[in-house]
């Protein structure tokens, strides 16, 4: 059984008010000085996918989500079945 403390949440999101990039941001991670904005960015942009990653290899999860960051804003159609199934075993 995973506690709060061994996993991270995040959200991927497509920025709607700017540059309309997706994004991700990283809720649990985030600090007082940048806790509002970010999370305002996320909620006035376009949702695509949320969840935990596990904090044990989030290193390695994070790759993985960056890596599907760019393959969307180079322009791919990705399901969020997708995102799951890449992330696979980082999912807490």
């Amino acid at each position: 059984m995973l506690f709060e403390s061994d996993k991270v949440m995040f959200e991927i999101y497509r920025e709607t008010e700017y540059t309309g990039k997706y994004r991700v941001v990283y809720f649990t991670e985030l600090q007082d000085h940048n806790k509002e904005t970010e999370i305002n960015h996320a909620l006035a942009g376009e949702h695509f996918f949320d969840g935990f990653i596990k904090n044990f290899g989030k290193d390695e999860a994070k790759e993985i989500i960056r890596s599907l960051l760019d393959r969307l804003n180079n322009g791919e159609r990705l399901d969020p079945h997708e995102v799951e199934r890449a992330l696979g075993e980082h999912m807490a």
